[in-house]
C-alpha cells in the first residue's frame, strides 16, 4: 500500500522559497516585483510581530506565577546568562578562528565587489550610540520607564522584567490572583491559535520576500563574495553539528532531534531572515517536546537578546573579512580586544533593525578597520542573515533544553524518544 503524501507546512513553504527564487531571478532588476511583492512579505512580518508581544507577556507571566518562587527564578535567570555568555563567547572564537584559518578576503580584486548602501545602518548606529550601550546602559535599561511603550516598540528585555514581577506579583497575592491567571492563561490560548492560523500565510511571504530579494541583487552579484558566503555556511553548520551538537550531547539529548522537531520553524526562519517568525511555535514545540512552561517563557524570549550564536558568530567572521580585503593584519591583541567588545555590543539589541551590521558598525572602529567595507557585504547580507536566523533559534530551542536538564526538570517525552514519535510531535 503505497503511502499518502502529505503537503505539510514545510513544503508548502518549500515550494514558496523555490518559486520566489525564480520569479526573482526572471525578473532580476525590474521594480515591478518589489512593488508588487513587498506589501505581501511586510504584512506576513508584521503579523508575525502582532502576536509576538501578547504571546511573551502572557506565558511568561503564567510560567513565573506557576513557580512563585523569587529565589528559584533568580537561580534560574544567573544559570540562563552564564550559559548564554559562554556560548555565545565560543561563537565569536569559531568565527575568528574561521576567518584566520581559510582567509576568505585574500585576494579578491575590490574593484570587482559591488557596494550596498549602508546609510540606513549608519543612523540606526548613531541612534543606538547616543542611547548608550554599556553594560551599565545595558542594565538600566532592562527597567522599563513605560512598559506600554515598550511593548509598542517590541523592546524585549523591559517586557520580561516586567512580566516576571507581574507574575510574581499573582504568585504572592494568592486566591486573589487566580481569575488574573485564568485570563492570561486564555490569552496564551487564544494568541497560540492565532499563531497557527496566520502560519497558513506563510508560504506566500516567503515567495513574495525571497522574490523581492533576488529581483533586487541577482544571481550573478553573488559570484565574487562566493568565498565568504560558502565559508559562512560552512561555519554555521560546523557550529551546529560540533559545537551545540557536543553542548545537546553533554546535555543527554540530540540536537538532530532538535532540528527534526523544528524542521517547518527553521524553514520558515531561513526564508524570511527573521526569528521572531518563528518565536511563538518554538515556544509550544519546546514546551511539547518536555521542556517546563516557565523555563520555555524565560529562556527562549530572553535568548532573543542575549543568545545569538549565528549572529556573533557571523560578526566576528565578517569583521576578519573586511580587514583581509583591506590588507589589514589583525594581532592577537586586536582579536582579543575584537572578542571583548563583541561580547558587549551584541547583548540587549536584538530588535533594531539589521543588528548584526549594527553591531559591526559600532566595533570596527575600535580595531582600526574601515566602516566603508561593510558596503562591500551589504548586497548579500540577507542571504547571510538567512544562515545566522537559523543558528539563533537552534541555539534557543537548545538553551530550553539544557536550562530545564540542568534543573533537573526536563520531562514530558522520554530521551528514548524514537524517530516516529519525533517525526509526530514535528508533524503537531
Amino acid at each position: 500500500m503505497k503511502r499518502k503524501f502529505k503537503f505539510t507546512l514545510a513544503s508548502q513553504i518549500l515550494v514558496g522559497l523555490i518559486l520566489g527564487i525564480i520569479v526573482g531571478a526572471i525578473f532580476y532588476g525590474n521594480p515591478a516585483v518589489e512593488t508588487y511583492l513587498q506589501p505581501i512579505g511586510t504584512i506576513f512580518i508584521n503579523m508575525i510581530k502582532m502576536i509576538v508581544v501578547p504571546i511573551i507577556i502572557s506565558t511568561l507571566i503564567l510560567g513565573v506565577a506557576g513557580t512563585g518562587d523569587l529565589k528559584k527564578l533568580g537561580k534560574l535567570g544567573g544559570k540562563t546568562l552564564i550559559y548564554f555568555e559562554v556560548v555565545t563567547t565560543i561563537a565569536i572564537i569559531v568565527g575568528l578562528l574561521s576567518a584566520n584559518l581559510f582567509k576568505p578576503g585574500e585576494g579578491l580584486d575590490m574593484s570587482a565587489l559591488s557596494k550596498g548602501n549602508i546609510d540606513q545602518y549608519i543612523q540606526t548606529t548613531e541612534e543606538v550610540q547616543s542611547e548608550g550601550h554599556g553594560i551599565l546602559d545595558i542594565i538600566v535599561n532592562i527597567v522599563p520607564s513605560n512598559v506600554i511603550q515598550s511593548m509598542a516598540e517590541g523592546d524585549m528585555l523591559p517586557i520580561i522584567f516586567f512580566s516576571v514581577l507581574f507574575g510574581l506579583g499573582i504568585a504572592a497575592i494568592g486566591e486573589k490572583g487566580k481569575p488574573v491567571l485564568a485570563f492570561f492563561e486564555g490569552v496564551a490560548d487564544a494568541m497560540f491559535w492565532v499563531t497557527n492560523f496566520i502560519m497558513k500565510f506563510a508560504p506566500f511571504g516567503v515567495f513574495a520576500l525571497i522574490g523581492v530579494s533576488v529581483s533586487k541583487f541577482g544571481l550573478e552579484s553573488l559570484i565574487p563574495l562566493g568565498k565568504l558566503m560558502i565559508l559562512v555556511y560552512a561555519t554555521m553548520l560546523f557550529f551546529i553539528v560540533v559545537v551545540l551538537g557536543g553542548i545537546a550531547k553533554l546535555a543527554g539529548t540530540s540536537v538532530f532531534h532538535i532540528i527534526k522537531l523544528l524542521k517547518d520553524e527553521l524553514l520558515l526562519a531561513y526564508s524570511t531572515s527573521s526569528s521572531e517568525t518563528v518565536l511563538p511555535k518554538v515556544m509550544q514545540k519546546m514546551e511539547k517536546f518536555g521542556c517546563p512552561k516557565d523555563i520555555v517563557s524565560f529562556v527562549v524570549p530572553t535568548g532573543y537578546s542575549f543568545n545569538l550564536d549565528g549572529s556573533t558568530l557571523y560578526q566576528a567572521l565578517a569583521a576578519l573579512f573586511i580587514a583581509q580585503i583591506y590588507g589589514i593584519d589583525l594581532s592577537i591583541s586586536e582579536q582579543i580586544t575584537l572578542v571583548l567588545v563583541l561580547m558587549v555590543t551584541s547583548k540587549g539589541i536584538a530588535g533594531v533593525p539589521g543588528v548584526s551590521f549594527v553591531v559591526l558598525l559600532a566595533t570596527l572602529g575600535t580595531v582600526g578597520i574601515p566602516l566603508e567595507g561593510l558596503a562591500f557585504i551589504a548586497g548579500i547580507d540577507r542571504l547571510l542573515d538567512m544562515a545566522r536566523t537559523v543558528v539563533n533559534v537552534v541555539g534557543n530551542a537548545l538553551a530550553t533544553v539544557v536550562m530545564s536538564k540542568w534543573e533537573g526538570r526536563f520531562g514530558n517525552i522520554k530521551e528514548e524518544t524514537n524517530y516516529s514519535s519525533i517525526k509526530e510531535l514535528a508533524e503537531n
